[in-house]
């Protein structure tokens, strides 16, 4: 017979009432070839294969567990439900528990039936074998093969970082360069400057040092040596700036030094014109410096006193003596800016004392605010380095005193 198009079984006529009975009848004729199976083996009972597990023991623990949390639901419908640890991950598919509770129960109860636990004997299971161990849920197995985490902690140890610190030490220590030694500054004609810039401030010592007079630095003071006036004086001042636009100098500052660089004399002076440029960064002087000055004229007629008779050492003199108003014989001036085996030294035809002092002494001067004591005890070291030779070339140049005339 043809089926009419597009009805169902369902809607066929005649057909209603058959389905329902041949379901029943194949589930019958299941159940009694279950209860025959169960009969057959030794110690089978029928009626146990077929009744699901009624003793708590019998249960399995995911049944169990849910047995738990529909209790403590039922008891408290206003709290939230208390989870162990390993389901606290699992907390927002709770709302979706309930509407699958029904779902779950008629699972776990055709899971009892099927692999049953606890106290039923492995002879009442279908197959006849005894069941295995319980399989873990795979979080748990992930939880324990992962290594623990101390909250996201991964600082050293204590032994490890005293390790990593020594370790860091002997790294530094290794780079670190050695101080150069004389032996590392080979090298001749060549600016400490240069040297300082390239090779630092120790190197550029050593190169001052070499180009001294004998390879040693010189001191600009001798200690322990005698503190008053010697036959040679050393002289320096710092100056101030006066008129409309503080060109004129004017002496504010007179040092004198003997010749092993005590200082002898030293005092500033009173302006005798307003100040219009202190010229301070240069000079050093500032105004308080010259309210508590000596008079010009005190401090003129003691230095011409001082320094008569005397040899009279300085840088650029004649700037020195036009301030004070002073003059000196030409023949015992020695001015180290004029000297020419300097000039030949340093090549230059008015070298600075600052160079001088830094090629010929290996000692820095004037590297901010002068000193007019410093500068004075510059030029008077520089003086007796080469004291025989100036003095030599000095007598060399006087003319021979004329012959007496014979007596006829």
């Amino acid at each position: 017979m043809a089926r009419a198009p597009g009805l169902t079984p369902a809607a066929q006529p005649g057909l209603a009432g058959k389905l329902p009975r041949e379901k029943k009848k194949k589930k019958k004729r299941f159940w009694k070839n279950k209860a025959r199976e169960a009969s057959r083996k030794p110690g089978g009972d029928p009626a146990a294969a077929l009744r699901p597990p009624r003793a708590p023991e019998a249960f399995s623990q995911n049944w169990k567990a849910l047995q738990e949390v529909l209790k403590q639901k039922s008891q408290a419908p206003g709290k939230p439900l208390v989870l162990s640890p390993r389901d606290s991950k699992k907390q927002p598919q709770v709302a979706q528990q309930d509407g699958k509770a029904e779902h779950q129960e008629v699972g776990m109860e055709q899971a009892g039936r099927e692999a049953p636990t606890g106290s039923v004997p492995p002879a009442s299971l279908p197959n006849g074998r005894a069941p295995g161990p319980p399989k873990k849920a795979r979080g748990a197995e992930r939880t324990e093969k992962a290594p623990k985490r101390t909250n996201g902690d991964i600082s050293p140890k204590r032994g490890d970082l005293k390790h990593k610190k020594r370790k860091a030490k002997e790294v530094t220590a290794a780079l670190t360069p050695a101080p150069p030694t004389e032996p590392d500054i080979w090298f001749d004609d060549v600016d400490p400057v240069d040297i300082e810039a390239a090779m630092g401030p120790e190197a550029a010592e050593i190169a001052r040092r070499q180009l001294g007079a004998g390879g040693s630095s010189a001191a600009l003071e001798k200690e322990q040596a005698f503190g008053g006036l010697t036959r040679a004086l050393a002289l320096d001042c710092e100056m101030v700036g006066v008129g409309p636009a503080g060109e004129e100098s004017l002496a504010a500052r007179v040092s004198v030094v003997n010749q092993f660089g005590k200082c002898v004399y030293d005092k500033y002076i009173r302006p005798t014109q307003p100040v219009t440029d202190y010229r301070t960064a240069v000079s050093g002087i500032r105004p308080e410096h010259l309210q508590q000055g000596e008079a010009f004229a005190v401090v003129q007629k003691e230095v011409a006193e001082m320094l008569r008779g005397r040899i009279l050492v300085g840088h650029s003199l004649h700037n020195d003596l036009k301030v004070l108003f002073l003059d000196h014989p030409r023949k015992k001036v020695r001015d180290t800016q004029k000297y020419k085996p300097f000039q030949q030294q340093v090549q230059s035809g008015r070298p600075s004392l600052k160079l001088l002092a830094e090629r010929i002494l290996g000692v820095r001067v004037q590297q901010a605010e002068h000193c007019s004591i410093q500068d004075a005890q510059a030029a008077m070291r520089l003086y007796v380095t080469v004291k025989k030779e100036w003095e030599r070339a000095v007598q060399d140049r006087r003319p021979a005193p004329a012959a007496a005339p014979d007596d006829a």
